[in-house]
């Protein structure tokens, strides 16, 4: 940032597979698999009753789907038997790297259970489907994500409390007053992070915000750990907020342009220790502005994993394999910042965006303010959006499982 997810009803994966290997050696069938793309097939060299492929779909969930952790989850397949669907009582079991392996009997074809004992992150299933001796298998990847939490605002508040400034930052304690069911935090950010004396105006506005129950955290940059800021300086700034604006007002820290790669890790872990070293209820969030390393969730409590404009926040997608380790941590543990959000329609969009299961943000903020990260031009979080106050509701209604207000 620029400072200005007839067997006995539970078998375990290894009981699954011997079960399997008994019947294709007694009926000296075979197996083929088409892993993760829903399907399978199998076919042996004779069958009872003449069945020449057996093929397995899933059904549920689908491919790519992010769940939620609390219940067991359902499970359905479909099996065919040269093309058809299977005659009744045909055996499918499901089994899991992780929860316990459950088995379902095909009614029309399609063979339901229910596994529990998953827990949240990528996951790798497989249904294997026993059809007159033949057997065919289909894997299926989904992702569960944590039990959410609250969508909360993160504010960079990187406007001075004077002219608009001084009407912003009323706004944000007004808010915070009025609406406390959602948590408000503002980024505290006096000359960059930069200074050797508290400035009054900053003082009062700040605590005015934080008496009204608004939340704030300090700006410290941190240059993407090449160097060009050194851990010494970086302490020296944490110490000198908490020494001049106050530990009661200054609530934890904004580590701003935080690197991503995995080689600069240790340069934000001896951060964060320091930082907690001071309180260990200090709140240190962390902002790459995309998807890190994932030893990442290691040197910060909140992750920024969305920092760009509103036009690329529809292609914000974790399902990778470099991203996915993001659907195991609690969505209070990741926050997006959006710009370039044009209108309150275009807000409303992104905040129920975020707080979809595929976005998994906890915190959000959206602003109509432009900034083009290609050439530098602009400032995002020189001002509120002009609708602010449709942004607290959204995120009020989104919480409440309403639907979001009219934009007027």
């Amino acid at each position: 940032m620029h400072a200005f997810a007839a067997l006995p009803r539970f078998l375990n994966p290894r009981a699954a597979a011997l079960v399997l290997v008994t019947l294709l050696a007694s009926c000296g069938g075979g197996s083929g698999s088409d892993a993760g793309s829903g399907a399978g097939t199998g076919s042996g060299d004779s069958a009872p009753t003449g069945v020449g492929t057996a093929t397995v779909q899933w059904t549920t969930p689908s491919a790519g789907q992010v769940l939620t952790t609390g219940s067991p989850v359902s499970l359905g397949a479909r099996v065919l038997a040269d093309g058809a669907e299977a005659a009744n009582g045909s055996l499918v079991v499901f089994s899991a790297a992780s929860g316990t392996s459950t088995s379902g009997l095909t009614q029309a074809g399609l063979a339901t259970a229910a596994m529990a004992g998953l827990g949240a992150g990528r996951q790798q299933l497989q249904a294997v489907a026993t059809v007159s001796g033949r057997a065919a298998s289909a894997s299926q990847t989904f992702y569960l994500r944590p039990q959410p939490a609250p969508l909360q605002i993160l504010v960079p508040a990187y406007f001075y409390p004077s002219g608009g400034g001084a009407t912003a930052w009323a706004a944000l304690a007004a808010s915070a007053q009025a609406v406390p069911t959602v948590q408000i935090t503002a980024i505290l950010n006096p000359s960059n992070g930069i200074f050797s004396s508290a400035d009054a105006s900053i003082v009062r506005a700040a605590t005015r915000f934080a008496q009204a129950g608004g939340r704030l955290v300090a700006y410290v940059s941190s240059s993407y750990g090449t160097g060009t800021r050194s851990l010494a300086s970086i302490e020296a700034n944490i110490d000198n907020y908490l020494a001049l604006y106050g530990s009661g007002l200054v609530q934890g820290f904004f580590i701003d342009e935080m690197a991503a790669t995995s080689n600069r890790l240790d340069f934000y872990r001896s951060i964060y220790r320091y930082i907690k070293a001071k309180n260990p209820d200090l709140l240190v969030i962390g902002n790459p502005g995309t998807i890190p390393a994932a030893g990442y969730a290691e040197v910060a409590d909140v992750l920024t994993t969305f920092e760009d404009k509103g036009s690329a926040y529809g292609g914000y997608d974790p399902r990778t394999p470099a991203a996915d380790w993001l659907y195991g941590l609690p969505n209070s543990r990741q926050a997006s910042l959006v710009h370039n959000v044009a209108d309150c329609p275009a807000m409303q969009v992104t905040v129920q965006a975020a707080a979809s299961p595929r976005y998994q943000a906890g915190w959000i903020y959206a602003t109509s303010l432009e900034y083009e990260p290609a050439t530098g031009v602009g400032n995002p979080w020189a001002d509120l959006p002009g609708y602010w106050d449709a942004l607290v509701q959204a995120v009020r209604s989104s919480n409440a499982g309403q639907t979001l207000p009219s934009c007027t």
